[in-house]
């Protein structure tokens, strides 16, 4: 069965930087676009970053240039580098995983969140 796990989310000021992680399991993560989204009290869920299996991102305006993301099949990790966080950025932080397979069907699955507090 599909899993995803979230770890790195803390309390950290404005201009800082931290690494969020998604363990994958139970499935071939080398085939799945990743993706990192986050939802802020009070508002909807939004794209953050993108990763697809063959390494094509993309990403929110709102982050281009402070974020990075990035996949380690081998491990079966995904990665969110947020650096210069903003008190904007505090939300909780899910990661995705999504395929669609040959009948047309998207098969996707949600980690269950790691909180990120950007907050002098």
């Amino acid at each position: 069965q599909m899993q995803l796990v979230e770890s790195g989310g803390a309390l950290v000021q404005p201009g800082g930087s931290l690494r969020l992680s998604c363990a994958a399991s139970g499935f071939t993560l080398r085939v799945y676009s990743m993706s990192w989204h986050r939802q802020a009290p009070g508002k909807q869920r939004e794209l953050v970053a993108s990763i697809t299996s063959d390494l094509m991102t993309n990403y929110a305006d709102s982050v281009k240039g402070r974020f990075t993301i990035s996949r380690d099949n081998a491990k079966n990790m995904v990665y969110l580098q947020m650096n210069s966080l903003k008190p904007e950025d505090t939300a909780v932080y899910y990661c995705n995983a999504r395929i669609t397979v040959s009948s047309g069907a998207t098969l996707s699955s949600w980690g269950q969140g790691t909180q990120v507090t950007v907050s002098s």
